[in-house]
């Protein structure tokens, strides 16, 4: 495993492009995010706050992939969180 792991982090890879290093977190995959609620504050996915930044860090991921960032909720209580889904699990 080893000798793969040299050969990748010597030659490089059309499908990575970290070659063998690991890639730095996302800010998109931390509690630190803004793309859903958080602190009792909206996010981005209900209502479109820190577009800015939830753009940002959702461009920072490099997969090669250009997926469109999805549109806010249109079902949401026009920001207001008022309960919260573990508070009030299925019986």
């Amino acid at each position: 495993m080893n000798g793969l792991l040299n050969k990748l982090q010597k030659d490089g890879s059309v499908l990575t492009a970290y070659n063998g290093a690991t890639p730095p977190t996302n800010i998109g995959a931390t509690k630190s995010s803004k793309l859903h609620a958080s602190n009792n504050t909206p996010g981005y996915s209900l209502n479109g706050n820190y577009a800015g930044e939830v753009i940002a860090a959702y461009n920072a991921y490099l997969d090669g992939t250009a997926n469109p960032l999805p549109q806010p909720s249109q079902l949401d209580l026009n920001g207001t969180i008022t309960t919260k889904y573990l508070d009030n699990l299925p019986r």
